[in-house]
């Protein structure tokens, strides 16, 4: 069964890079990361025995409960909220921290990193839909922090995380996609370095039209695992 979920998710990654108007810098490998938010931790033993080696959590906790009952295994992306208080555990128990969105988190990440003598990769999450029930630098911010991010030397920024709006048009994303795109090409061109790597945009409702613009990688949970438990407590 998860089986075909993933073809179907690689099927419509096809079809959406086939769709594209241009070359995009990210490339045509588009990474998967299965989002086990609210499943149970066989879930994530199923998804790498599937294949698929990036898992995203959005809480701290949940990924540290999951991890504790798990083998060692799989490649941990935090893709939700950070509170300034589980900074330390996130950099002990991820590989990479995709929602930083301030500079005193990126502080706070890169105390912790050099505390735990680790360099710490993250991605900036972008506001780029403006939303202000959601976090993100606003595009200004994100433009204004570019210069300063030399400064952390126990962070390494791979790239740019971007949450679209919901909505039942699909296509009134592709703005904000595109945004993201060219906000990551303005990164990478003002980084200059081969590690400046990620696009992450695009959720199961609308990844396909985030790969077309330019994402090369998508963090798809329900169309992989189906709805999620809430009852479950981690």
């Amino acid at each position: 069964m998860l089986e075909d979920q993933i073809k179907t998710v690689r099927a419509k990654i096809r079809e959406a890079l086939d769709h594209r108007k241009e070359a995009k810098i990210t490339g045509t490998d588009v990474t998967i990361l299965a989002v086990t938010k609210n499943h149970p931790a066989s879930i994530v033993t199923e998804t790498l025995q599937a294949g698929l080696v990036h898992i995203g959590e959005n809480r701290v906790q949940e990924a540290m409960h999951k991890q504790e009952v798990l083998p060692p295994g799989g490649i941990w992306h935090l893709i939700g909220h950070l509170q300034k208080n589980k900074v330390k555990h996130a950099v002990a128990h991820f590989a990479i921290i995709e929602s930083v969105d301030s500079a005193e988190l990126l502080a706070h990440i890169d105390k912790a990193a050099a505390d735990q003598g680790k360099v710490m990769d993250v991605l900036l999450q972008i506001n780029e839909a403006r939303e202000p029930q959601k976090s993100g630098f606003s595009p200004e911010d994100f433009r204004a922090v570019v210069p300063t991010l030399g400064t952390y030397s126990h962070v390494r920024v791979r790239g740019v995380m971007v949450i679209a709006q919901a909505t039942d048009n699909v296509e009134e994303t592709r703005p904000v996609f595109a945004a993201g795109y060219r906000d990551f090409v303005f990164l990478k061109d003002a980084l200059g370095t081969d590690t400046c790597d990620i696009l992450s945009m695009g959720m199961t409702h609308d990844y396909w039209i985030a790969v077309e613009e330019g994402a090369n990688e998508v963090r798809v949970g329900s169309a992989l695992f189906g709805a999620r438990d809430y009852s479950l407590k981690f």
